[in-house]
Order: C-alpha cells, then structure tokens, then sequence
C-alpha cells in the first residue's frame, strides 16, 4: 500500500523504466520532427509544448496510461504541429489569424501607454526588462518589443548607433 512518502518498489522500477522509455520516445520524435517541436515561437508552440510535458507526466504518473497511448498522443501533437506550422508558412490568413503580431511598448525613451494597457504590460514590467538587459541609462534605449512568445525584448545601445528597419518589421506601433 502506497502512502505519501514511500511507495513498492515494484512500483518505483516501473515508474523509473516508464520515463526511460516515454523520454526516449519524445526524444526519438524531436529528433524526426526537428527542434522547432520545442521553440517557443508562439502561442500553438507554446500549447503544443505543455500538451507534450502533460503526456509525459500522464504516462508516468498514472500506470492505467500504456507507453503506447502515450507515444500516440505525442506523435500526434507533433505531427499537427508540424502541419500546422507548414499551413501558417503556405497561407498567411492562418498566419494573421493564429497568431500574435509584436508590439511596441518603448519607443525610444517614450513608454507607450495604449500598447501597454493594450498587452496587459505596465512600467513596472519594462523598467525590470530593462535592468535584465543591462540597460544603465534610459537614453540607451531604441525599443522594447513584446514578441508574439510574451518575452520582451530590449533593443539598446549608444546614441550614435540606428535601429535598422528590419529588426521591427511587423512590429504594431
């Protein structure tokens, strides 16, 4: 009989061969798939992960769960993704339509108020985002950017260098 601190060690070997085996899977699967199974690149990729770690757990955890329904649920999470991302590449409706564009919070040394209330983001955020970045003096800084991952990016450097345009293609203002 289980209880919260100890648990057989039938059930101990099973549970350790159990996440060799589901581990060795999803590593097998990236590996097929490519490392853009993991990239955290936006919301799908992000769902897609989680969905992933919740399999692995599943499988683990509960032993009325086969290694081979879980294999299946990863291999299908993968694959969707993989068709999905295939999709957004063809048809850039899908594109426009499932995920987030970046967006401006920072121009410059000007916090933009209506993107920041827009994206749930407030000053305290930046100025810790800022820090993060080694930012010293708010004069260093060109943008910051919330990218469609939820990561905020700080593009800074010395006052003579210039934001090349590229860098905020796409990016709502």
């Amino acid at each position: 009989m289980e209880d919260w601190l100890t648990a057989p060690w039938g059930t101990v070997l099973e549970t350790a061969a159990t996440v060799f085996i589901i581990y060795s899977i999803i590593v097998l699967f990236v590996r097929l798939a490519g490392l853009r199974t993991f990239a955290k690149m936006s919301s799908f990729d992000f769902a897609s992960t989680v969905a992933m770690g919740s399999i692995l757990a599943t499988v683990v955890m509960n032993s009325d769960t086969s290694i081979l329904k879980g294999a299946v649920a990863l291999a299908a999470i993968m694959l969707f993704q993989q068709i999905f991302a295939g999709l957004k590449l063809r048809v850039p409706a899908i594109e426009d339509l499932t995920q987030n564009s970046p967006t401006l919070l920072m121009d410059g040394t000007e916090f933009l108020h209506d993107n920041m209330r827009r994206t749930g983001v407030n000053r305290s955020d930046i100025v810790a985002k800022l820090r993060e970045a080694n930012v010293i003096e708010l004069s260093e800084v060109k943008a910051v950017v919330l990218e469609t991952t939820g990561d905020i990016s700080v593009l800074h450097g010395t006052s003579d260098k210039v934001l090349d345009g590229i860098i905020m293609e796409g990016v709502v203002r």
